[in-house]
């Protein structure tokens, strides 16, 4: 398959040249879109001296609109598959490689990076929102997926169309359980560890992780019957 990976990036200038390296080395037969996405530090500067394929969005627009560029880029490209792939050096590249076995040999539109499905959990407020909506998402869908909120996730390319359409399309899990829902989408997981942020900060403070929690839960619950 032609895999695009899709890396977005605000204000990550400390992290974003280890990310893309490391990316380059481990998946060499992987294509590389970094979507910069507004940033006021020297992440476009550095894209622009490294020589990345980039996209340069003309002021912060979110993941949300970021995501969309990327993958209306990879449909326009041709590619089969595409990768989410964060700049803060949290996901490992080596998992690429496994998601995509994963989604020819399975028949997978969507394959998610799991950090629970061999059965770790915590009690932190981040396991307990992410183990909420992984039930919300099963008796709305029938889908059972034990990561729902990791951010490392691959995509067919016969998604590609409603994130690259859809205006309220992000790469978030009720997105994930729409296509599901109504698109008859099949969700595989792999298992994966994830590491901490390498450098800068997190945009989701706790109070925002809460709003996005609840966003979420309501999104799945009630208003993707509306979309």
């Amino acid at each position: 398959m032609r895999v695009l990976a899709i890396v977005p990036a605000y204000n990550e200038e400390e992290s974003l040249q280890s990310t893309v390296e490391e990316l380059m080395a481990s998946c060499p037969d992987v294509d590389i879109l970094v979507i910069n996405d507004g940033s006021r530090d020297a992440t476009g500067a550095i894209c622009d001296r490294e020589g990345y394929n980039h996209l340069d969005m003309p002021i912060n627009c979110g993941l949300t609109s970021g995501f969309q560029a990327g993958m209306k880029y990879a449909l326009r490209h041709g590619y089969d598959a595409a990768v989410q792939f964060d700049a803060d050096g949290q996901h490992r590249p080596e998992y690429i490689a496994e998601m995509a076995r994963a989604m020819e040999g399975q028949g997978a539109d969507i394959v998610i990076a799991s950090r629970f499905l061999e059965g770790e959990r915590g009690h932190s407020l981040r396991h307990i929102g992410n183990s909420l909506i992984s039930r919300l998402i099963r008796a709305t869908t029938g889908a059972s997926i034990t990561d729902p909120t990791s951010g490392m996730r691959m995509f067919r390319r016969s998604t590609f169309k409603a994130f690259a359409g859809g205006m309220d399309m992000g790469p978030e899990p009720d997105a994930v359980a729409l296509l599901v829902r109504k698109g008859g989408a099949k969700v595989v997981e792999v298992p994966a560890s994830m590491r901490e942020r390498q450098a800068g900060e997190s945009y989701l403070s706790p109070a925002k992780a809460v709003t996005y929690m609840g966003r979420t839960c309501l999104n799945i619950l009630f208003f993707q019957w509306f979309r």
